[in-house]
C-alpha cells in the first residue's frame, strides 16, 4: 500500500471515473474578500449547501468544516475540496498595490497532515506569476511545489489555480498564450487538476486546454443571475476540451440552484445540448 492508492481513491470521487469530468461548486470565496452574497450568513450557508449535494465536489474553507462536516458524510455524497490558501489579491477593500510596489500575497491555511486527517479529498493553491519582483514568482513556485509533494505523501490530490499577478492591468494577462503558459507550469509542477479562467471563446481556449495534460475545470467568475450563461459557459468549456467547471456564484446565487447543478451535471456528463438542458430546468 502506498500514497497513490490513496489519490487515485480521492480523483475518483472528483473525478466521474466513467466521464472523466466534474461538477466542482466553490464556497469559499469569504476567507478572501469576506462575506459574500448568497453565503453571509450561517443561515445563508446552511441554506445554500442544502442545493448542493449534486455535485461532485464542493470547496470550503477550513474553518467552514465543523459547520458542514456532516455535508460530505454518506454514499454519493460530493467530494470534499479544500481552499487552501488564503490571499489578498483582488481584493476590493484594503486591495494591495494602490502603493505602487506591493502585489499581493498569499499563505497556506493548514498542513497536508492536518488535510488528510480531516478526510480531504482534494486541497486548491493559487499559482500567481509575473510580478515586477522575480523573487516573488520564484516563491510562488516553490510554494506550490512544496504542496504536491506534501500532498503526494499523504495522498490527497491538488488543483492548481494559476492567475496573472497583473491581472487588473491589461487584456494580455487573460491572453490565450500567458493562460496556456500558466497552465502548463501547473501542469508540470504536478497538479492533478487545473483551474483557470475562460479567456472569451471556445477558439481562445482549446490551445490552453489542449496543451495542459492535467485535467482542466474552468472556472465561473460573477454571475448567478441568467442559467443561460451559466449553462452556456459549461457548454462551451467542453467543446474547448476542459474536463469540467468550478463555478461558485454562478450556482449558489441563482434563485433555482438545485436546478442550475442539475443543468451543469447535463452538460458537463451527458453532452446535453445548452437549449435541451434549459427546457429541462423550465419543465
Amino acid at each position: 500500500m502506498d500514497s497513490r492508492t490513496g489519490k487515485k481513491i480521492r480523483l475518483g470521487r472528483l473525478l466521474n471515473p466513467v466521464t472523466g469530468r466534474s461538477v466542482v461548486i466553490a464556497a469559499s470565496h469569504g476567507v478572501m474578500s469576506g462575506p459574500p452574497s448568497g453565503l453571509r450568513t450561517r443561515a445563508e450557508i446552511e441554506t445554500a449547501f442544502a442545493h448542493l449535494g449534486a455535485a461532485d465536489g464542493v470547496m470550503v474553507s477550513p474553518g467552514m468544516l465543523p459547520l458542514l462536516e456532516d455535508f460530505y458524510v454518506g454514499r454519493g455524497r460530493p467530494a470534499a475540496v479544500l481552499h487552501l490558501d488564503w490571499k489578498n489579491h483582488g481584493r476590493k477593500i484594503y486591495t494591495p498595490g494602490s502603493d505602487g510596489r506591493s502585489e499581493g500575497v498569499l499563505a497556506q491555511l493548514a498542513s497536508l497532515e492536518e488535510v488528510a486527517a480531516a478526510g480531504i479529498d482534494a486541497v486548491m493553491t493559487y499559482l500567481y506569476v509575473g510580478q515586477r519582483d522575480s523573487t516573488l514568482e520564484r516563491a510562488e513556485i516553490e510554494r506550490n511545489a512544496r504542496i504536491v509533494a506534501d500532498a503526494a505523501k499523504v495522498g490527497v490530490a491538488v488543483i492548481i489555480e494559476p492567475r496573472s499577478a497583473l491581472e487588473a492591468e491589461g487584456e494580455h494577462a487573460l491572453s490565450t498564450e500567458v493562460l496556456s503558459l500558466y497552465c502548463r507550469i501547473s501542469a508540470d509542477i504536478g497538479a492533478d487538476l487545473v483551474k483557470v479562467v475562460w479567456n472569451g471563446s471556445v477558439e481562445a481556449f482549446a490551445p490552453v486546454a489542449s496543451t495542459c495534460y492535467a485535467p482542466i475545470l474552468v472556472a465561473g467568475g460573477p454571475g448567478g443571475e441568467d442559467e443561460k450563461s451559466t449553462l452556456q459557459l459549461a457548454a462551451d468549456s467542453i467543446a474547448a476540451g476542459a474536463a469540467g467547471v468550478m463555478f461558485g456564484r454562478r450556482v449558489f446565487r441563482a434563485e433555482r440552484p438545485a436546478a442550475v447543478l442539475d443543468g451543469l451535471r447535463s452538460v458537463v456528463h451527458d453532452d446535453m445540448p445548452v437549449d435541451e438542458a434549459l427546457a429541462r430546468l423550465s419543465g
